[in-house]
């Protein structure tokens, strides 16, 4: 007799039960497989050492905590079918798919002009093609198309099990105890009140921690300042490298990835495209560095092999744009040292900003509050944290990076 499902054995939530069927079919494809060589947090790792964790490992949790959510409001007389229900664990299962090699490090470098989502849509919209017509559900909620608008919202939105899951994920990897979030209170509190999800006043403080760890885990994770210039640096060489290919002066670059460096813009996502899209991998990024490290190219070769020894350039960060004279002082001092052109410089000293912001109020979809005498109201209305609206403002810093500080 065989079981009619499979468990994975979860570090972060226990034990995840899949009905056997066309989800553990998508799980087992090829597609969802890729993610299982995809790091969730990209250079993370250089900063926190049990940051391993891939984008497989997000998309189950995520599926799961979604199925909880699920079942809560079916047992409030939620109607929600179970075609509903299983589409709509397919929308979060599949909403990663379209990640490319270190997530979101080297969107738009890569592949200029080309986001996850879009690529998540046009890979959903093959598996429905090969799986004839099974998925067309799911992309409607994945795409806010379906008329039960709550149930996208478990899938993106400003309380989804995505951020639930992450948070929750990320936490336990980098051991950063901040991200810890209630989600069990949480996911037994959501309701729906016209069509929209809502918390029910009781999940207030939880929701509150939840907004709070998400703006925790940015400044203390995801823009870490040594993550921060590890990932502009491998950035960087990624835009080297496109100069050197499309200048016919590098020695060696991998076959799928010159396709993608050929592109200045990327008009169609055609067979080739997604062809050669999810034979990307991290271990594909990682070899080509490895590789590009004895490039006769000096600037290549040096970032290079920086990345590769952990001698990461130096990451100043203040509240305001940095002086212009004083940025021009450190190319000045480093063209020197280094003996770069002037094409070379920005390679080595070079400034961005990073920002901030937990929750947005003004969100079409924002965190509503439902209390018992049928009022709603916004998490940051509801909140009795006197420095609430505070969470609700775009922070940001500026950085400059270079080798070494003068």
């Amino acid at each position: 007799m065989t079981t009619p499902i499979k468990i994975f054995n979860d570090p972060v939530h226990g034990f995840i039960e899949v009905p056997k069927g066309i989800l553990l079919d998508l799980i087992n494809h090829p597609y969802v497989q890729r993610l299982r060589r995809i790091k969730q947090l990209a250079l993370s790792s250089y900063v926190y050492p049990g940051a391993e964790h891939t984008r497989f490992n997000h998309a189950l949790g995520a599926m799961h905590l979604t199925q909880q959510a699920l079942n809560v409001l079916k047992n409030k007389n939620i109607d929600i079918s179970h075609e509903e229900f299983i589409s709509t664990l397919i929308a979060i299962l599949l909403h990663d798919i379209g990640h490319g090699p270190f997530s979101h490090a080297l969107e738009h470098v890569l592949i200029p002009n080309l986001d996850h989502e879009t690529m998540s849509l046009e890979l959903m919209k093959r598996l429905n093609a090969e799986f004839k017509g099974e998925l067309e559900l799911a992309l409607k909620i994945f795409q806010n198309k379906y008329p039960k608008s709550f149930l996208h919202q478990l899938v993106s939105g400003q309380l989804d099990m995505d951020r639930m899951d992450y948070l929750m994920r990320d936490s336990f990897f980098t051991g950063v105890v901040e991200g810890i979030v209630g989600t069990e209170r949480i996911i037994k509190t959501l309701y729906v009140v016209n069509n929209q999800l809502v918390v029910e006043e009781k999940g207030i403080y939880s929701v509150e921690k939840f907004i709070v760890a998400r703006r925790l885990m940015y400044w203390q994770v995801y823009l870490h300042k040594t993550a921060v210039t590890a990932e502009t640096m491998l950035v960087n060489i990624l835009k080297r490298v496109r100069q050197l290919f499309q200048r016919n002066e590098i020695h060696w670059v991998d076959e799928n990835l010159s396709y993608f460096l050929s592109l200045n813009q990327l008009q169609e996502i055609d067979d080739e495209t997604v062809g050669r899209f999810v034979n990307l991998e991290d271990i594909n990024i990682l070899y080509a560095v490895q590789q590009w490290r004895y490039e006769k190219d000096k600037v290549l070769s040096d970032l290079c092999t920086r990345l590769l020894s952990r001698k990461f350039f130096k990451l100043q960060m203040q509240a305001n744009p940095f002086e212009e004279k004083y940025v021009k002082n450190k190319k000045s001092f480093f063209k020197q040292k280094y003996q770069l052109s002037e094409d070379d410089i920005p390679f080595y000293v070079y400034t961005g900003e990073l920002s901030n912001q937990a929750y947005f109020s003004s969100d079409q979809e924002p965190i509503l509050i439902s209390y018992k005498n049928g009022a709603l109201k916004n998490i940051h209305e509801a909140s009795d944290i006197s420095h609430f609206q505070g969470l609700a403002e775009n922070v940001v810093k500026y950085y400059l990076i270079a080798p070494e500080y003068n």
